[in-house]
């Protein structure tokens, strides 16, 4: 099914790059003879997610809300579009009080970059460069399961309850660990990502991403209700993401 490439008004002044992205389309029809020479984990992950037949989407529009600690937790609403190994854009309004800040984060052909703004008007941040390329590009690699029917441009190992995903964006490479269950639904992603959680320097920290739900969309099964955290090896909390999939059409 294709996405509309109509652009969230918190990410309107990336607009050109969010039509880019809806642009990108997949071709052909999944059948499971395709995983023969695959890993049994990841063989028993796609299966489950994906119905035969189901066309073999390369790019996700996503919509979604719940709550992201900006001190303390906040409702959010937000609208992605998703290309796995190319980029994505999260357009999102978060309400702080009787305020909102809107914005987006970014990885596109341009790189890296944050821009959010409190009121629609006044700066909150802005930020771009090699760094915010890198954390963009890790949690590119994460996001990836929205759309497995991508599954052919990443590099797959791992054994047992657990498919590994090596991804190269832009030169940049992140290995994802899909914990499943037996029956091949996906429980958890792990991965070492480059970021700066609060109150820490910028480098590599194990991340992690619970799914607590799925929902089927159009043949695929994706995670629907989902928890993410920094471990930055002390004692603080560092959970700072909780959301939930309220749509998601695959082009």
């Amino acid at each position: 099914m294709s996405h509309s490439s109509s652009v969230p008004r918190s990410a309107r002044d990336i607009g050109e790059q969010w039509r880019v992205l809806t642009e990108i389309h997949g071709s052909g029809r999944f059948a499971p003879a395709c995983l023969d020479e695959m890993p049994a984990a990841a063989r028993r992950w796609l299966t489950h997610a994906v119905a035969a037949n189901t066309p073999l989407a390369r790019s996700a529009r996503l919509t979604m809300s719940g709550q992201i600690r900006i001190g303390s937790w906040r409702p959010f609403t937000a609208d992605q579009i998703l290309v796995p190994a190319t980029g994505f854009i999260w357009a999102a309004t978060a309400k702080v009080g009787p305020l909102a800040i809107s914005g987006y984060d970014a990885l596109t052909s341009e790189g890296g970059r944050m821009r959010w703004r409190l009121g629609g008007i006044v700066p909150v941040m802005s930020a771009r460069g090699r760094e915010i390329g890198d954390s963009a590009a890790g949690r590119l690699a994460g996001e990836s399961v929205f759309v497995p029917t991508a599954f052919p441009l990443a590099r797959w190992s791992g054994e047992d309850d657990v498919a590994t995903a090596t991804w190269t964006v832009a030169g940049r490479e992140d290995r994802v660990h899909l914990d499943l269950a037996t029956d091949g639904t996906l429980r958890r992603v792990r991965m070492h990502r480059w970021g700066a959680p609060a109150g820490h320097d910028a480098a590599r920290y194990p991340f992690t991403v619970n799914v607590e739900a799925e929902r089927t969309f159009d043949g695929l099964t994706i995670a629907s209700r989902i928890r993410a955290a920094w471990d930055t090896g002390d004692a603080s909390d560092g959970e700072f993401f909780r959301a939930e999939i309220t749509g998601a059409h695959f082009s």
